[in-house]
């Protein structure tokens, strides 16, 4: 889907901005990344410097800034705000994570910028919202996790809480503040104005758990996590060992699945125990433990690929990477100078997007843009 002609201010750091304002460069919106000054090496955007480097930035800088033009600001200077301003008046959409009232000390709240620009969207991000109980209290992806009672469900075998591997609620958020920009531009035009967007981490993930609140929203009480459908209750939702120290995950409840594998190995009479989650499960959890760990993992994914089911192998980073679905579709990309990419997830046939795969240097566009 072409974009071009909208203008985006990013005064985005780390995530969720970045996933917004990515998709949106993606698929053509010129998109300024405003930045602060160099201070000695540690200048900019702080993503530029997350570990490993590249020939450019960084790994994590690239995927998140491509296609970005750069602006280097100091919004804490007179002109650095006035050109900020200016800038804010020419956009269509302004995307901001600052702490609550932070934009408007800089000048470029969003009841400065709609009085010279009504047509602007004006989405901020912040952890708990911009009139929430905690003002000005910062917290990253894992103090929300905790707070909305994610990790209290991501249970060790230890049962003390585990810390996810992707950045749950930067994720959620990020894509609920995509969501609500795209539906402000479509409103805009027919009403010519714009609006301002209110996302908040904390309520974004919460919004997430709907799938487990059951208990907690008919009786107050915690579920009991190991005995859930999707965080161990169900022998056909759960990780296996295999004999090579690898694992595989069964993941589809459905009852033709649970009645093909259980068919396929001798056992058929035991698939209606699977129709609901518990403890009642556990011999079918003990005899596949027990199968699984068998024979190694390659054996298992061969022989499970003749069946139609739900699995799938625990793969590392560089296997994940590596798929062949992935690889078919082009997901994981490879620049002119060896370096690789995420392409983008949504996919329009008729007007496909045409990322730029390179990142801006600090300022590199600061004279182009301000003239």
């Amino acid at each position: 889907m072409k974009l071009e002609g909208i203008k985006v201010i990013d005064l985005s750091w780390f995530l969720p901005g970045p996933y917004l304002t990515t998709a949106l460069a993606d698929h053509g919106a010129e998109v300024i990344k405003v930045e602060p000054p160099a201070n000695g090496d540690l200048g900019g955007d702080p993503g530029r410097h997350i570990r490993p480097p590249d020939q450019r930035t960084s790994v994590f800088f690239r995927n998140m800034a491509r296609g970005k033009k750069s602006v280097v600001l100091d919004l804490k200077s007179e002109q650095g705000r006035a050109d900020l301003f200016r800038l804010a008046c020419e956009a269509d959409v302004i995307v901001e994570s600052f702490r609550p009232g932070v934009a408007a000390r800089f000048g470029i709240g969003y009841d400065a910028v709609k009085v010279a620009n009504p047509g602007i969207v004006y989405c901020s991000i912040s952890a708990f919202g911009q009139d929430g109980a905690y003002p000005g209290r910062a917290a990253h992806d894992l103090a929300l996790e905790a707070m909305t009672g994610v990790l209290s469900l991501t249970l060790g075998d230890d049962g003390r809480p585990a810390i996810p591997g992707i950045p749950v609620a930067d994720l959620v958020s990020g894509l609920h503040a995509l969501s609500g920009v795209l539906m402000a531009l479509l409103r805009r035009q027919t009403t010519g104005h714009g609006d301002y967007i209110d996302v908040s981490m904390h309520e974004a993930l919460m919004a997430s758990c709907a799938n487990v609140v059951g208990t907690a929203f008919t009786e107050g009480k915690q579920p009991d996590v190991k005995q859930q459908r999707t965080t161990g209750g169900s022998a056909f939702y759960r990780i296996y060992d295999t004999s090579d120290g690898r694992q595989l995950v069964l993941a589809g409840q459905e009852m033709k699945f649970v009645k093909n594998l259980l068919g396929a190995l001798g056992k058929a009479e035991w698939a209606p125990l699977c129709e609901w989650p518990g403890a009642h499960q556990k011999p079918v959890m003990d005899f596949l433990e027990a199968t699984f760990r068998q024979k190694p993992l390659a054996h298992w994914m061969e022989w499970l690929g003749t069946l139609d089911i739900c699995y799938g192998p625990v793969n590392t980073l560089p296997e994940a990477i590596a798929d062949p679905n992935l690889l078919k579709r082009g997901a994981v990309l490879v620049d002119g100078d060896g370096r690789k990419h995420f392409a983008p997830v949504v996919r329009f046939k008729d007007e496909p997007s045409q990322p730029l795969y390179r990142e801006p240097l600090l300022g590199e566009h600061t004279k182009a843009v301000l003239g």
